[in-house]
């Protein structure tokens, strides 16, 4: 059992369109724009948090706000007769984007707190930049070099690791991990 997932107030609605989303962003295939939502009156915030809100009352999200518009880039540099010399870029609904940055303050707090993700995982976190990922390791290495210890380190790049990901344990994982919600 778990206590319902605390609702979205319009001050974070208000919060997240200014400080989050960039205005010259391209928008989805809803051609919502980050400037039309600035510009969004107390109404029209209200009813945009009346809607997330609805959202996780009723555990179901719209496959509206699933679509994305993929846009092909061309990446700099790189021969546009090779597959791999291309980026695709998917360009969803903002207001998704907006639901998606506030359950994401929610969550963080859970997986920190019963540690769900190991410390020395640096990717896609809060304040663990590159550099500071870079400098535990020459301290490590330091360290073991001064203590006359061997030290032993593997590099993976894994490319596309998303899609090789076993979607089903992975489910399995964040259902046993998370609350129901």
């Amino acid at each position: 059992m778990a206590l319902p997932m605390k609702k979205i107030r319009i001050n974070e609605v208000k919060h997240v369109i200014p400080y989050k989303i960039n205005p010259k962003k391209s928008p989805g295939y809803d051609l919502i724009t980050g400037k039309i939502l600035k510009e969004l009156s107390q109404k029209g915030l209200r009813a945009i948090t009346q809607i997330c809100n609805a959202i996780l009352q009723t555990e179901y999200f719209s496959c509206q706000w699933k679509v994305g518009q993929i846009i092909i880039i061309v990446n700099p540099g790189k021969h546009s007769n090779d597959i791999a010399s291309y980026c695709p870029i998917s360009l969803l609904p903002i207001l998704s984007k907006i639901l998606e940055m506030m359950l994401l303050q929610r969550l963080i707090p859970v997986t920190d707190e019963s540690k769900l993700i190991p410390s020395h995982q640096f990717g896609f976190r809060r304040e663990r930049r590159t550099i500071k990922q870079a400098h535990r390791l020459v301290y490590t290495i330091n360290n073991d070099l001064e203590s006359k210890r061997y030290c032993l380190a593997a590099f993976i790049d894994t490319s596309q690791a998303f899609d090789k990901v076993w979607h089903t344990g992975l489910l399995y994982k964040l259902k046993r991990a998370f609350p129901h919600y």
